[in-house]
Order: structure tokens, then sequence, then C-alpha cells
């Protein structure tokens, strides 16, 4: 393009900095729109002595928002927030560099700290309890993955000309005072050149780093029966072999210019110092420890088997399912663990453990599970059906037993597979007449229409499946755009007869409705449940939360399915892909989650005050959620319906 195009001479014009030159990066004194940072910023940078907001663009972010690498800078402001008690509360801090300050690839290192919440009562809200703080990891280019920090301080490498962010969370206990809480987020450029390696290093560099620490003890350790003179070379030679090490940048974080260990002094982080200023209003209203809109996701327990080695039914299996179990309850959701038979045939089933086991109880009596899978098999084996059966006699003599449900088939396509459905139910029914039997579909069998129409078969398939199924689960994206079709599908059902209606996603409804797809914009994630509350759905279904490809190890890169949406299935990842910890990596979608369920408590609370159809009315009202297709891409409605229910429900 003729640089005087527009009129202006060449000189007139502001170009981006070359990497590397006056002082390096690809961001140095660059900004969006042409703004130029300080000019006085020039050759070494010293972040002792020069202040942290000359060095890093940072701000404040909604949970709702993806703050991808390109993501711009925006202005500086405290970030208040509103929580229940017992509800998990989320937002995102923001990095950018304006310059480099390092002497390597990177930007630099900033330190971020997050300070206890106390209110003026001395009631606290601690860090690495109540408090944590998580790097936003892309996946495919995306944010989604949460990676956990260090506590009550972490160090981020920021790269030039890019966007960084912590997620962090409240997590406000149920019995919390209410009150005002005030703390800080404490953003301080350092002088350390690299992050610790787990965070910093790539493989081929961890393998580089591996290679050459077993050389070196390849080196000293046949040294048995040896000649003093080849000990001592051997010695020199590991010696030269450890300092190469050592003095390597994956460790440089630990070391300043003269050898000792970097920490810095108290008054800099003061007078040098972003502080985010952090201001939480806890309520007097808890969210119910057993969740009103019981969401069953499903977790895959072959993708368990295969990645992490364990043998179907070992000590290590059911450490490994355990593990699983207990951190997804934090999310609000009821696990069931699940394989896939021929034709779409489910074993879907909460508790690894036999009925009679003390674990059993445990499991299926938490309170924060709403909704618990029940196995069932059609094995012809007269041995398996007694177990089976004697399995659900103890289920039903427990008071939990009217949590359970039987998933025994994913999505019946022909008349041979509803009438399997109906043949298993059957059997279900004969020893357990009050059992619930789950049933999802998007279509009446194919192969003998029960209506004129594919949707008024559709429609038709509670009658067809009466009295074999009681939770009727079916599509979202049967809907469309029409969500009055609910009304043709709810007026078929029988809830004085114990029926009810369920909804699912998967691969579809695709964008712009509400879904859990990589990709798909924060509200979008979370309005999935905005759109079950007001079509009066009762219950929720997931097919799978760890659906990714099959891997034979932990540390493995993650890869989703061929011929589904990137994420669908996949909510959350292993943690050995990002570091040693073997705890699950949540995604953002996860999350989102959770928050869209916690909303769904504070409708439920708002129409219990003054009826569903002021609800409803809220809803349109702040333009939070009106229909599949509109619904709010900001964030601010949410706060808005939030703030509402906050003003007219506290006591």
């Amino acid at each position: 393009m003729d640089a005087s195009a527009g009129g202006g001479s060449p000189q007139d014009m502001v170009v981006p900095p070359v990497e590397g030159v006056a002082g390096g990066g690809t961001a140095y004194g660059w900004m969006e729109g042409g703004v130029e940072a300080s000019t006085s910023l020039r050759g070494l940078i010293d972040p002792l002595v020069v202040p942290t907001s000359d060095l890093v663009h940072t701000w404040c972010m909604p949970s709702t928002a993806n703050v991808g690498p390109q993501d711009m800078p925006r202005r500086l402001e405290p970030m208040n927030l509103l929580a229940a008690r017992n509800e998990r509360e989320s937002f995102q801090v923001a990095l950018r560099p304006k310059v480099s300050w390092s002497s390597l690839g990177n930007a630099g290192v900033v330190q971020v700290q997050c300070t206890d919440l106390s209110s003026a009562s001395g009631a606290r809200l601690v860090v690495g309890q109540s408090i944590t703080m998580r790097k936003v990891v892309t996946v495919l280019g995306v944010p989604d993955a949460l990676v956990p920090l260090d506590h009550p301080t972490s160090q981020i490498s920021l790269v030039p000309g890019e966007t960084s962010a912590v997620w962090i969370s409240i997590n406000v206990p149920a019995e919390q005072p209410t009150g005002q809480y005030e703390g800080e987020v404490i953003v301080t450029a350092t002088k350390n050149e690299a992050t610790s390696p787990s965070q910093s290093m790539s493989r081929a560099e961890k393998h580089q780093l591996y290679t050459e620490l077993r050389d070196c003890l390849d080196t000293v350790e046949p040294i048995d029966g040896k000649p003093l003179e080849e000990v001592v070379e051997r010695v020199k030679s590991a010696t030269t072999s450890l300092r190469r090490v050592l003095l390597s940048p994956s460790f440089s974080e630990f070391f300043s210019d003269n050898g000792s260990v970097d920490i810095m002094d108290e008054d800099a982080v003061s007078n040098l110092s972003i502080r985010v200023k952090l201001n939480l209003t806890v309520w007097d209203f808890v969210i119910p420890a057993t969740p009103s809109l019981p969401a069953v996701f499903g977790i895959s327990d072959t993708v368990i088997e295969d990645r992490f080695g364990v043998e179907h039914g070992s000590k290590e299996w059911f450490e490994a399912l355990d593990r699983h179990f207990e951190w997804l309850l934090q999310f609000r959701i009821s696990p069931y663990f699940c394989r896939w038979g021929e034709s779409m045939r489910v074993l879907a089933y909460t508790c690894p453990w036999p009925a009679d086991h003390p674990k059993s109880d445990e499991y299926l009596s938490d309170p924060r599970l709403a909704a618990y899978a029940v196995p069932y098999s059609n094995n012809s084996n007269h041995v398996a059906k007694d177990y089976l059966q004697k399995e659900v006699e103890v289920l039903r003599t427990k008071s939990h037993w009217k949590k359970a449900y039987f998933y025994l088939w994913d999505e019946p396509l022909n008349m041979e597979q509803y009438n399997s459905v109906r043949n298993l139910a059957s059997e279900v029914h004969t020893y357990a007449p009050d059992a619930r039997i789950l049933t999802t579909y998007y279509c009446g069998p194919n192969d003998a229409p029960l209506a004129p129409t594919p949707f008024e078969a559709f429609v038709k398939v509670p009658k067809f499946l009466r009295p074999h199924t009681q939770i009727y689960c079916t599509s979202e994206w049967v809907l469309g755009n029409r969500e009055d079709l609910v009304k043709d599908i709810i007026s078929e059902l029988q809830p004085e007869n114990g029926e009810e209606w369920w909804t699912y996603v998967c691969m579809g409804p695709s964008d712009p409705h509400p879904n859990w797809h990589l990709g798909m914009r924060g509200t979008q994630h979370r309005a999935v449940m905005w759109r079950v509350w007001k079509e009066g759905g009762t219950g929720f279904l997931y097919w799978g939360a760890n659906c990714y490809e099959k891997a034979s190890t932990p540390s493995a890169e993650i890869r989703f399915r061929r011929g589904l949406p990137p994420g669908d299935g996949v909510l959350y990842y292993p943690g050995e892909v990002f570091s040693s910890s073997n705890e699950p990596v949540a995604s953002l979608r996860l999350e989102r989650i959770l928050s869209g369920l916690q909303d769904i408590e504070y409708l439920k609370l708002y129409a219990s005050r003054f009826g569903r159809d002021e609800g409803l009315a809220l809803l349109e009202k702040t333009g939070m959620y009106l229909g599949p297709e509109r619904y709010t891409a900001e964030h601010m409605p949410i706060d808005m319906m939030r703030g509402e229910i906050y003003n007219t429900c506290r006591p």
C-alpha cells in the first residue's frame, strides 16, 4: 500500500516496531489504534525500578468473556461481585505486556498475588481454600483449560503481543457470614526470567533435561571397583553436566545476577505493583446443597481405563472413578459412569460399588447428588439377572431410592430399538414397579411412523413408550428456534403419573443456539441452563464429559473425536496433560455450566416469591434470555438479573 494514499506523508505514519528493535517485543510501544506507549522506556528495563503499570496492561473481565491472545486492553476498574452462600463466583484478570523487559524470548514474568477477602466484622475468605487462581490455557487456539496456579502467589510468563488471563474463583461456604468483603489482586513485574519449568518448558525441553540428568546418573553410578582416577574424571564430568543443567534458562527464575535467590522487596512490591480492587457482597441466600434441577453427565469408564492404564474392577480402577466422581460434584452435576454397546445400548451407573457396600450409601446419599443411575444389563445369564435384581431390592429400601433412574438406551431410531427399550423396561418394572426409566430421543421410529410428519411422530413418542418410560429426555435440536413447540411436548405427558420432561444437547443444536462447543460465546455456554428453566424442563442430560480420542498414557495430547464439533463430549481434561498433578483440569465451559445451574437457583427463589410468570418476565426485562436465538452476548444483563433478585428477595 502506498504510504501517501491517505494524504499524509510517510513520516506521519505509525509503524509497529520490529521484534528486537528498541528494547524488544512485538508489543513494544504499540497499542491498538496506533497509540504509542511511553517512549521513555528504552534499552534494558529493570522491573524493580519501573512501575508495573508502565510494563503491563491489566484489566478485569467477567467469567462469560473468552479472553484470547489477541484481546486488546481495556480500562482497569475495581471488580464488584455478588454471591450467595454456597455459591462460586468467578472473574478474570487479563494481562498484556506493553514492552519486553526479559532477556529471554518472553516479554517478561509477572507475579500475581491474591489476598484474602475480609469483612468489617473480621470474617475472611482465605486464598487457597475459598479463593483459587487458575491460568486460562488455549485449546485449538480457543481459551478453555483452567490450569491451577500456586497460592497465594504465582508467576505468569507473558508473551510479546499476546494477552494472558488468570481465572479467579471465590467459593463462598454455606455458613459464611453475610456482608461486604474486600481484597486485592496484586500484579508485579519481576526480574525472574522464566516461570516454573512445569509451566514454561515444552515437552522437547523436558525431554532434553531428562536426557542430560539421566546421562549424568549413568556417568557416576557404575563406579564400584573403578580406579580413583576414573572416579574423579566421572565426578568432574557429572559436575560439568549438572552445572550446565542448573544454569539453563529453565532454572533462571531461582537466581539473580549474583547467584542469590531473587525475592522482591516488599516495599518495591507495594510501590510498583498494580493493585486490582476486589469487592464482594455475600448475601443471605444459601444455594441449596442438592441442585433443584438434576443435571446428569456421562463419564466414560473405558476412557479412564485406557488413558490411566487401570484394569476394570481393580483397586486402581475404583480409585480413579472415585477421584473423578468426587471432583465433578463441585459443579452441581450428578455424574454417571457409562459405556456403550451395540446400537446405542448404554450401561450407565453412578456408583461402581455394589449396593450393599458402605461406599454405595456414601455415594448415593450425598446431598450434592440430585439423581443417580442404576446399572442394568440385558445379559441373559440367570446369575447376572439375579444379581441385578438383588441390587435393586437393596436400593429400594433406601431413602435415596427416589433419586434413582435407569438409563437403558441412547436415542432409539427404529421399531426394533424402541421395542428393545420397552422390553428392557418391562424387565426392570417386574421387580421394581416404581423404577424410573429414562429414554433419550430426537425422533420416533423411522421405519414405522407414528404420525404424518417427523415432528408429530416425535411428539407421539410418550404415548408409544408409556408405561415403559417415566423420564422423556428430548434433544433441544428438535425444537430449533420454535420455543412454542414445547407446549406440544408437555401436553403429551402425564406428570400426575410421575412422568417428567428432560432435555439434552450434544452435536446439536449449533450456533447461534446455546450449547457447549469450543469457541462459542461465554453467554452461549451459560444460556443452556437458562433455556432449560424458561422451557420448563425438570432435568437435563449430557452424554459425555471426558469422551476424547483413545490414549494409553495420562499425559497424552487431548484429541477431540472425529466427526464431532470441537469440545462436544469433553468438558474437562486430565491434569497430567498440563502438569504432574492427577487432579482433572476444568474447562471454562464446565465453569459456565456451574454458573448456569446457580442461575437456576436464583430464578427458582424469585419465582417462589413472585410466581413463575414474574420470573419469565425478569428474563425478558433484563434482556438476559428471550429464546434460543435471542439472549445476551454481554455480561451486564446477568448482573442485572442477579442484582434484581438480590434487591427483592433479601431479608
